[in-house]
């Protein structure tokens, strides 16, 4: 049997790491047959393509134009910190009445995580959001119009951001794919965008929330800068000194 070229091996791993949500070098090297260095060279020369993204011992899959990872997966993915987030985030509600939630898993814990004891209205796009609101005492739900994405359950198209449009909302709670000083905040698909950029255009006050492996990814689309968000709440694996990069743009960073 052959060996693999250095293309069809970083094929494979681009293949195992969407497939799985991260790879580990040792896993890698018995699977391909090739010295743990030959995995890292690969790894690093997958990164520079903006393919995945290195961690300590393996890497995992960046979001682009041609791949986005399903709702369905995300619900399985450092769920203990995207909960954390969410407490965290909704104690920036204030006196927020109206409430913007994205779609996505960490922005419907978010919306799980409201209040019940005060009158709030939620618009989402998320047909999931709505769902889990639906029959929340105290909470009114409105669910913008759309096309529906298969792999993220939320609409898109003119449709959406008509019916945002004409809206003046307290409180945007936005998700991203990627966030960048540099890019700002992305996202695979440019109907994805539009929405986006809407609902921080329609809302007083935005805050991010996402996971520490969002940061230093850029994908497609850019529907925001830094500047723009009141605040961006994420995990503690963010390190200290790039939370503060961050902050140096004007959010607040909370790391839970």
């Amino acid at each position: 049997m052959r060996a693999m070229s250095a293309e069809e091996r970083q094929r494979e791993i681009v293949r195992a790491a969407r497939r799985t949500g991260s790879v580990d070098v040792t896993v890698l090297a018995a699977q391909l047959g090739v010295a743990k260095e030959t995995v890292r060279r690969d790894l690093r020369a997958l990164e520079d393509h903006g393919l995945v993204r290195r961690t300590h011992g393996g890497a995992y899959p960046v979001e682009s134009a041609g791949f986005e990872t399903t709702l369905a997966f995300r619900t399985t993915m450092h769920v203990p910190q995207k909960r954390r987030i969410a407490a965290a985030a909704v104690e920036l509600l204030g006196d927020a009445e109206t409430v913007f939630v994205d779609e996505g898993f960490t922005p419907q814990l978010v919306a799980e995580a409201l209040p019940r004891d005060r009158q709030l209205t939620v618009v989402t796009a998320s047909l999931a959001t709505a769902g889990a609101l639906a029959e929340a005492e105290n909470v009114t739900v409105l669910l913008l119009g759309g096309r529906v994405r298969a792999g993220t359950l939320a609409t898109v198209d003119h449709w959406t951001t008509k019916m945002l449009a004409g809206f003046v909302i307290d409180l945007a709670y936005i998700g991203a794919n990627g966030i960048s000083r540099e890019h700002g905040l992305t996202t695979p698909d440019p109907a994805v965008s539009e929405v986006k950029a809407q609902a921080m255009r329609a809302s007083r006050r935005t805050v991010f929330t996402g996971v520490h492996t969002k940061f230093g990814a850029v994908s497609f689309c850019r529907f925001a800068e830094v500047a723009e968000l009141e605040a961006i709440v994420t995990s503690t694996a963010l390190p200290a000194s790039e939370a503060h990069r961050y902050a140096l743009r004007g959010p607040q960073v909370i790391r839970v």
